[in-house]
C-alpha cells in the first residue's frame, strides 16, 4: 500500500500511508485510537474505497470492489466485534455464503463435504475437538474467534487481519490464540496484528508499522525496537512515566461490604473502600469481578450480606437494605461498565447528551419548565472535552463516530459531570491506546488525590500494580483480602487468581 488516502467529509483519516506485508510474517500495526489503523485495514479488506494511492497484491494492482472481492483474493478481516450468527452452528457460520450444493444453485446443501472442510480448517488451528455442529452461542469468546479465523482459512486467505483480538478473551484463550497466530505464520499465512498491548507485539510480531494522525511514522523489526521507542513513535513525544507517582494517604471508609453475596457471584465479599484511594480488583475472566461492582451499584440484586455507604464528606456509614442504579447515583456512586458500547454509552446520541445524561438538573442543562438549554449543555460538555482531551469536532458530534479511546473518555466524562464521590470502574482502559491510557491514569490519580474513592477492575496486571493503592484478587466468586500494592507482584496476583486463598486448590 503506497500513498493511500481516505477522507470522510472534511476529516482526513489517511494521508499518504505506506504499508507493506511480507509472506508468512506477523506484522504488527500500532498507533493511538484514531491514528487510522482500522480505516487502513478496511481499505485493504474492501470495506472502504481509497481516495488516492495504490495497492499491490503479489506485485499486481489490487483494488477490491468490496469485502467479498477482497476475500476471494485472499484478504480476510476479523474485527474486534465478531460477525457471527450465534443461533447457527459452527459449520453454518464458517460456510455462510459458500455452501456447496448438489444440482446447482438451488440444489440440496451437501453437509458432509462442508463439514470436512470445516474440520480441516479447525485442525489447522489446533482445535479438532470443536464439533462443527455446535451452535456458536455455546462457544467461549476465544472459540468464537477461532470460528472467524476458520472461515478465513476455508476461503484460502493468505492475509488475515486481527483487530484487537485479545480485548475480550481470557488469559488461557490468549495463549492459545498466540499459538494459532504462530501456526498460521508457519503455514505461510501473513497476519496483520493490531493491538494496544505492546507486550503482545513484542512476543508475536516480526515487523511493525506505526501510524500517527493518518500517516506512517515508522516501521522496523520488533526485536530491534524497545517499547519506549515504539510509544514515542505512536505519540510523537516521550512518555517518561506511564503510571503517575503520587503519595496518597487514604482517609475514612466511604464504602464497606460485609459478607456480600449476589445471585451467583460474589460470594460473601468483605472489604472496605477509603476516601482518596484506588482499590484494584484482579482475577481471571469469570471470577466475579464485574458482578461484584454491579451488585454494589444495584444492577444485580443482593442475595445476602450488607453494604454501608457514606458520602465523601460524611463520617458515618449508613447501611442500605437495597441498591438501585438511581439510588446509587443520588449517593454519588457512579459505574463505568466493561462494555461501553452496550451499557456505557448511547452511541447514536451526541457527546453533549452522553456527558450530561445522568444529571440534567437546574443549572446543568435543564430549564425551569423542563426544556434542555443547549448553551448550558455545550458549556458543561466543553469543560469535560478540555479536561479529558476528547478529540472531536464539537459537543454535538455523534459519540459512535469517535475512536474507542475517545468513547471511553466520554463515558468517564459523564461520571465527572455527575460529580461522583465513589467510582466503580470496570476495565477503565479496555481497548484504549497508550496515549489515552496515560491520560486516564493521570485523571484517576488526580481524582484519588482529591478525595475520590475508586474501585478499578483490571485484567492487565501491570495496571493493577502501577495504578492502585491496594489490590484484592477474586477467585471463583470469592474476594481475597485487600493488601497494599507493595506486597504484590505479577506472579503473586496470578497465583491468587488461580488458587483459592488459603486452600491450595488450583482453578
Amino acid at each position: 500500500m503506497r500513498g493511500v488516502q481516505k477522507r470522510f467529509g472534511g476529516v482526513v483519516a489517511l494521508n499518504g500511508v505506506t504499508f507493506e506485508v511480507m509472506p508468512g510474517e506477523v506484522h504488527a500495526l500500532v498507533g493511538e485510537n484514531g491514528a487510522g489503523k482500522s480505516t487502513l485495514m478496511k481499505v485493504l479488506s474492501g470495506a472502504h474505497r481509497s481516495d488516492g494511492g495504490a495497492m499491490e497484491l503479489d506485485g499486481r494492482p489490487y483494488e477490491p470492489s468490496g469485502p467479498r472481492d477482497a476475500r476471494r483474493r485472499g484478504i480476510a478481516m476479523i474485527y474486534q466485534e465478531l460477525t457471527l450468527a450465534p443461533h447457527l452452528s459452527v459449520q453454518q457460520n464458517v460456510m455462510l455464503g459458500r455452501e456447496t450444493r448438489t444440482g446447482g444453485r438451488f440444489g440440496v446443501i451437501r453437509s458432509a463435504g462442508m463439514r470436512a472442510s470445516v474440520r480441516t480448517a479447525l485442525e489447522r488451528l489446533g482445535r479438532p475437538d470443536i464439533d462443527p455442529r455446535t451452535p456458536v452461542a455455546e462457544l467461549s469468546s476465544g472459540e468464537r474467534q477461532l470460528v472467524e479465523i476458520a472461515r478465513a482459512l476455508v476461503e484460502n486467505a493468505r492475509v488475515v487481519v486481527l483487530d484487537e483480538p485479545t480485548s475480550s478473551i481470557g488469559r488461557q484463550e490468549v495463549a492459545h490464540l498466540f499459538e494459532v497466530v504462530r501456526r498460521l505464520r508457519d503455514q505461510g499465512v501473513s497476519v496483520v496484528y493490531i493491538s494496544h498491548f505492546l507486550e503482545e507485539i513484542q512476543e508475536l510480531g516480526d515487523r511493525f508499522t506505526v501510524l500517527r494522525d493518518g500517516r506512517t511514522v515508522g516501521s522496523g523489526m520488533v526485536k530491534e525496537t524497545s517499547n519506549s521507542e515504539m510509544v514515542e513513535l505512536m505519540l510523537g513525544r516521550r512518555v517518561e512515566q506511564l503510571y503517575p507517582v503520587s503519595s496518597r494517604t487514604p482517609g475514612q471508609p466511604v464504602l464497606e461490604l460485609d459478607r456480600l453475596s449476589g445471585r451467583n457471584r460474589p460470594q460473601k465479599a468483605t472489604c472496605s473502600l477509603h476516601r482518596g484511594e484506588i482499590l484494584g480488583i484482579g482475577g481471571l475472566v469469570g471470577a466475579g469481578r464485574s458482578e461484584l461492582i454491579r451488585t454494589i451499584f444495584g444492577l444485580d440484586p443482593i442475595q445476602s450480606g450488607r453494604i454501608r455507604f457514606a458520602s465523601i464528606t460524611g463520617s458515618e456509614l449508613v447501611e442500605v437494605s437495597r441498591t438501585t442504579p438511581g439510588r446509587s447515583l443520588r449517593r454519588g456512586v457512579g459505574l463505568l461498565p466493561e462494555d461501553r458500547k452496550q451499557e456505557g454509552l448511547a452511541l447514536r446520541l451526541p457527546i453533549a447528551i452522553n456527558t450530561t445524561l445522568s444529571r440534567l438538573t437546574e443549572g446543568r442543562g435543564l430549564g425551569r419548565i423542563g426544556f434542555l438549554k443547549r448553551s448550558a449543555l455545550e458549556r458543561s460538555t466543553d469543560i469535560m472535552r478540555d479536561r479529558l482531551r476528547i478529540s472531536s469536532t464539537g459537543p454535538w458530534q455523534d459519540t459512535g463516530s469517535l475512536s474507542g479511546g475517545n468513547q471511553q473518555k466520554v463515558a468517564l466524562a459523564r461520571l465527572l459531570h455527575h460529580e461522583c464521590d465513589v467510582l466503580l470502574l470496570d476495565e477503565p482502559t479496555r481497548g484504549v491506546d497508550v496515549g489515552s491510557k496515560a491520560q486516564i491514569y493521570g485523571l484517576l490519580d488526580e481524582l484519588a488525590s482529591g478525595g475520590t474513592a475508586i474501585i478499578a477492575v483490571c485484567s492487565y496486571i501491570p495496571e493493577l500494580l502501577g495504578l492502585c493503592d491496594r489490590v484484592a484478587v477474586m477467585h471463583r466468586g470469592i474476594l481475597g483480602s485487600p493488601r497494599p500494592v507493595a506486597e504484590w507482584t505479577e506472579q503473586s496476583i496470578l497465583e491468587a487468581a488461580l488458587v483459592a486463598e488459603g486452600s491450595g486448590v488450583v482453578a
